[in-house]
């Protein structure tokens, strides 16, 4: 019974991590983004240019995260990461300057890579050590949690608070975050064995098997990114939806909370490759239908956008967890490079598409093609995995 306590307890640690670093410090910005164009004069190609600048950040935390193995060291870097979360939001309402705006996205880029892939990483270690499923679908809820509570926070806010009060207010809210992120996850155990006795051993994929997965992994990165940034922004764009964009955030949110726990019963049942090509092209749909026009067209868009991009997410960081159990932030700062790159390019060139024609469909196209080509390389990887396992080709350190 205590061990059960305990798991609930670090889960909660982990949800609350990911509702600082995600939902605060990095979505905060796509439901502030109209508000801040409106009061603070941020323009359209820089709005763009400010969230590659936080992806910047995010990508440098990952390449970190694939360098490092020292869990001790993960653990620190996991708990400065959370207070840089705290400081990052407050610097967004201390200035109009773009270049401190710009440092802020950078840090919380940081921070966000911190909460996914040092506390994930830890998180699942501990799942594993402690003979607990290997899924984090219960994890990753703080993500949706995190879109889903800035969203409704901004439309309550927006009434009576301008853009800058509002950023400090989400600064007071990653304080009361910050408390169980950091005292409810334990120190990391460094031992090589499970609690009961069996040995972790990795089993790191083919070369062959990683670069495919990285690049099928970069284009789920452009898919998600343009959607994840402008949603509020097209939505207010489009037709008699003005002030709409944030109840689509919403629902974006609220789907994504407990899409993760859905694709863990998936792929239980189809496997970790069929749930992501599943994912992937039902996410092609969510990324597309809000131009179809109309207020249910983007709801609908919403709820399949939020209810797939967040579980290839969590399926791919499972998979780098199961191929690396004693190291699984190792792979997931590899995959989330890639992941990175794409939400560095995606964003500047969306904002600069947008810009240009005064509309940002090109961007949504832009996404869904990618994510084409996604489906695509998924379903290569998998002839690749049977051809793998039908001649037992031994795996090389990717």
């Amino acid at each position: 019974m205590n061990e059960q306590k305990e798991r609930i307890k670090i889960l909660c640690a982990g949800i609350f991590s990911l509702i600082l670093v995600l939902g605060v410090a990095r979505f905060a910005y796509t439901p502030l983004l109209p508000l801040m164009q409106q009061q603070a004069g941020l323009g359209i190609a820089e709005a763009g240019w400010l969230a590659a600048v936080n992806y910047a950040g995010y990508l440098c935390g990952a390449v970190l995260a694939a360098m490092i193995s020292d869990l001790v060291l993960k653990d620190r870097l996991y708990r400065i990461g959370m207070v840089i979360a705290v400081l990052s939001t407050a610097m967004m309402g201390l200035t109009t300057d773009s270049t401190v705006w710009a440092v802020s996205r950078f840090v919380a880029g940081l921070s966000s890579a911190a909460g996914m892939l040092f506390g994930t990483g830890l998180i699942l270690n501990w799942l594993i050590r402690h003979n607990h499923r290997s899924e984090l679908g219960i994890h990753f809820a703080g993500i949706g949690l995190g879109i889903a509570g800035c969203a409704a926070a901004v439309a309550l806010m927006s009434s009576w608070l301008d853009w800058r009060e509002q950023w400090f207010a989400f600064t007071a809210f990653g304080c009361v975050l910050l408390v169980p992120a950091l005292r409810w996850l334990p120190p990391p155990d460094r031992s090589a064995v499970t609690k009961s006795g069996e040995v972790m051993t990795d089993r790191p994929p083919t070369a062959l098997f990683m670069r495919l997965f990285m690049v099928a992994y970069f284009c789920a990165g452009i898919g998600y990114v343009v959607s994840a940034t402008f949603i509020v922004a097209i939505v207010d764009q489009l037709p008699g939806l003005a002030g709409r964009g944030t109840l689509v955030f919403l629902a974006i949110g609220v789907a994504a909370a407990p899409a993760c726990i859905v694709w863990d019963f998936v792929a239980r049942r189809t496997g970790d490759l069929n749930a992501l090509i599943l994912a992937a092209v039902l996410q092609i749909g969510g990324i597309l239908l809000p131009l179809a026009g109309g207020l249910p067209a983007a709801l609908a868009g919403a709820l399949l956008f939020g209810g797939t991009f967040i579980g290839m997410v969590s399926l791919v960081l499972t998979m780098a967890g199961r191929y690396y159990p004693t190291r699984p932030a190792k792979m997931m700062g590899k995959m989330t490079v890639s992941y990175g790159i794409a939400q560095i390019i995606a964003p500047a060139l969306t904002g600069w598409l947008a810009g240009s024609l005064g509309s940002y469909a090109a961007g949504l196209y832009l996404a869904a093609a990618a994510m084409v080509v996604g489906v695509v390389l998924l379903l290569v990887l998998k002839a690749v995995e049977r051809r793998e396992a039908a001649g037992a080709v031994p795996a090389f350190e990717a």
